[in-house]
């Protein structure tokens, strides 16, 4: 499986590992996100940013030993969570997503390092663009806590739009007319894996309910010039 997997992901830049979060870790999640902020704050947000400050959520992702080691298959055995984020989409919090490759990276605190920037605060986080050569060596996960059908606004890809670095705006267009987009439905406790430089999006969902994923953005490489990752797990 893990060989078919890592030749989808260099290939079209994501990959589904089926059932690779057992049922036991996914109530163990489950249960460690509710440290997060409040049921009717979380609705209308539709999701959570900083859900590595929460110490319960942590140790669970530290014991899921299956996830990491696909991630590990990716990366090697020096790779680390650099950040995790719960989304859901509910009728409270019903959202599209743009077209756009995930650029940012969550890092202590701001230095004027070439090839990062712009910087942006995110909840009280520094954020900054990364150089394609950092970001082509990270990959995320996600994790499915719920089934995530054609109506619950899943998430579409470009597959092959990871090999060719940062796409601009003008790109973008030209990507969109020669590419077919692709759908990831997924089931409850699948993985889903991408490269942060694939072009994705998403719709809203025509029938909302809970589609809780927790998004992990994996790295394997130091930062320079003083520059330190805001989580390393």
């Amino acid at each position: 499986m893990i060989r078919s997997f890592l030749q989808a992901l260099h290939d079209d830049g994501f990959a589904l590992a089926q059932g690779a979060a057992s049922e036991e870790l996914l109530h163990t999640l489950e249960t460690s996100l509710r440290d997060l902020p409040s049921e009717e704050d979380s609705k209308r947000r539709g999701g959570q940013r900083n859900v590595l400050d929460s110490p319960a959520t942590v140790a669970a992702i530290s014991r899921a030993t299956p996830l990491r080691a696909l991630a590990q298959a990716v990366l090697g055995p020096d790779c680390f969570v650099a950040r995790a984020l719960l989304f859901d989409k509910t009728a409270e919090a019903n959202w599209k997503v743009r077209w756009h490759q995930d650029l940012t990276i969550a890092v202590q605190e701001r230095r004027d390092v070439p090839g990062f920037g712009p910087w942006t605060h995110k909840d009280g986080v520094t954020h900054t663009h990364a150089p394609t050569s950092l970001l082509a060596r990270m990959v995320s996960l996600r994790i499915h806590l719920d089934d995530c059908g054609e109506e619950n606004g899943p998430l579409r890809v470009l597959p092959g739009s990871h090999r060719v670095g940062r796409i601009s705006e003008a790109e973008l267009d030209a990507w969109k007319d020669r590419v077919p987009s692709v759908t990831c439905l997924a089931r409850r406790g699948d993985v889903l894996a991408f490269h942060p430089l694939l072009l994705h999006a998403s719709s809203p969902a025509t029938r909302p309910g809970h589609r809780r994923v927790l998004h992990l953005e994996l790295a394997a490489d130091p930062l320079p010039d003083g520059l330190e990752w805001r989580w390393r797990l």
